[in-house]
């Protein structure tokens, strides 16, 4: 049942409510005379909708011709004071604007971070002062206070950058701090006054999510995963000041899955530059190192996104018969912090292929696998990955899982909002130098005739609109028309989906199947060996 208002063409956007008024929203022009799965978007806009009134009428806040940008978005803080909005070029870095909305309409929304280059996000409001998260002039980040609305220049630090990354939330009255130590999470209690109360007892190692809510709030909730722990929710009561708080479980998943059936170790490898890459590897217990375990290696490697361990129903059913999952900490990524990240960008991208690659030839030669029992796999930039990786070294692996991949790095920048990946790739357009560079490792256009390439299932769908199906397609018919040997090439497309979230659960569970039997079938399996 429909209770209120419709809206349409809502892309790439939160939902913020300003008291019981409305909410903001952000959303792209429809695309005129072209695609609208694949036409180029650079004017993102952030509209208010007042409840009761049609979409039309909707109040345009900020964005448009004046203003292009192609990434926007507005929230309002918990105390309905600070409307906060963010606007990007890229994915990396953003400005900030911050607007009095006790003011009303003489609140105007103000510039206090100019420049994309640094990222910048208000975490929470507090008797006026706003306390801001940002990687300005601190790698790893570090929290601000602002007293009220004021320019960068005038914010104070509260919480200093630390060895490792950190991001912030807020609730029950305290800033929890959470750390990324190789990966691994570790959480931190402090005051609004930036004193630190406790480093928090969490039920293992992995990764955590949650720690925030309302200031009025008497509890929080987390949650708690790791690659052979399936995700719990828990419970947190802070206590009293400098004393310990209170976890208990919350709720456990219902899984039938026994953790004390399987192994999850970390390890570091060394890249080919020489630097040290961790690398968590799961499997069941009493693995043979005797190289012919079948092998999953997944992998991402950009956009400052961290790869911490977390539980697969689908990869835990690969390991139930024997499987090996491993999944390398890449450059790129954001483990390390923002320049971890720069590491693996622009004309640095070739670092993030060798790092995945040495991935691969530790696990041959510690003896959990070897060629003919591995496969490689990834999504989006992940598919990138992978597709790249595979036309570098195509006697690498037995088997390849491009999923979604953005496969021509020459035209990428032309597509939907492809433009904003800029920051990490460099577009053809930048000079010759980076048309070269991004020439050199195309998937599209390394695709060579009469080379013996891995079986391969290319997957992609048919609406998704970030990264365009015309990427798998063009990579899959090279790679059909130039194969030099017998392995198969297929692709595999998806119906009414997009770029891979929101997927029914038997469509999940399909594709797995498909990937699965796939692997096994061109490893020469009948089936898993399972020991």
């Amino acid at each position: 049942m429909i209770l209120e208002d419709t809206l349409v063409d809502v892309k790439f956007s939160g939902l913020s409510w300003r008291g019981n008024e409305g909410f903001y929203y952000s959303s792209y022009d429809k695309p005129k005379g072209a695609s609208e799965l694949s036409a180029m978007t650079n004017q993102h806009k952030l509209y208010f909708h007042a409840l009761g009134t049609a979409q039309k009428q909707d109040k345009l806040i900020f964005g448009g011709s004046e203003t292009p940008r192609r990434y926007v978005g507005g929230s309002v803080t918990e105390d309905g004071r600070y409307l906060v909005v963010t606007a990007a070029v890229s994915t990396t870095g953003n400005e900030l604007y911050l607007q009095d909305l006790e003011k009303g309409d003489k609140g105007s929304l103000t510039l206090v971070a100019e420049g994309f280059d640094k990222e910048y996000g208000v975490v929470t409001s507090e008797n006026g002062q706003i306390f801001i998260q940002t990687n300005d002039g601190a790698p790893n980040n570090r929290i601000m206070v602002a007293q009220g609305i004021q320019h960068k220049s005038e914010w104070k630090e509260l919480i200093p950058e630390g060895e490792f990354p950190m991001s912030v939330g807020s609730g029950a009255g305290r800033l929890y701090v959470s750390t990324m130590e190789h990966a691994v999470s570790k959480m931190d209690e402090y005051a609004y006054d930036g004193r630190h109360i406790q480093t928090i007892e969490l039920p293992g190692v992995g990764s955590v999510g949650g720690f925030g809510g309302k200031r009025s709030a008497e509890q929080l909730y987390f949650t708690f995963t790791n690659a052979i722990t399936p995700s719990a929710i828990y419970t947190y009561v802070p206590g009293e000041e400098m004393e310990a708080g209170v976890i208990e479980l919350f709720r456990a998943s219902a899984i039938d899955f026994d953790p004390s059936q399987y192994e999850s170790e970390q390890v570091f490898y060394t890249s080919t530059d020489g630097t040290k890459i961790p690398m968590t590897i799961s499997y069941k217990k009493g693995l043979q190192k005797n190289g012919k375990n079948p092998t999953i290696l997944y992998g991402y490697g950009g956009f400052n996104i961290s790869l911490t361990p977390s539980f697969s129903t689908s990869y835990t059913v690969w390991m139930e018969q024997g499987g090996i999952l491993a999944i390398p900490n890449i450059r790129g990524g954001g483990e390390y912090g923002e320049a971890w990240h720069v590491a693996g960008t622009q004309m640095q991208k070739k670092n993030v292929f060798e790092d995945f690659e040495s991935a691969a030839q530790y696990l041959i030669d510690e003896g959990y696998t070897s060629s003919p029992y591995l496969a490689l796999s990834g999504g989006s930039n992940g598919g990138l990955l992978v597709g790249a990786v595979m036309t570098r070294k195509p006697d690498l692996a037995a088997v390849a899982f491009p999923a979604v991949g953005v496969m021509d790095m020459l035209r990428y920048h032309t597509f939907t909002a492809g433009a904003g990946w800029a920051y990490d790739y460099g577009t053809a357009e930048d000079s010759p130098e980076m048309f070269a560079y991004l020439k050199s490792y195309s998937p599209v256009h390394n695709v060579v005739e009469g080379t013996c390439y891995p079986a391969t299932m290319v997957t992609t769908a048919d609406h998704d609109d970030r990264v365009v199906p015309a990427h798998s397609f063009k990579f899959a018919a090279e790679l059909q028309a130039k194969q030099g040997c017998g392995t198969p090439t297929l692709i595999r497309i998806e119906t009414n989906a997009g770029h891979g979230a929101g997927k029914p659960t038997a469509m999940v569970i399909e594709e797995a199947i498909d990937k699965f039997a796939f692997a096994l079938w061109n490893m020469g399996f009948a089936k898993l060996p399972n020991p």
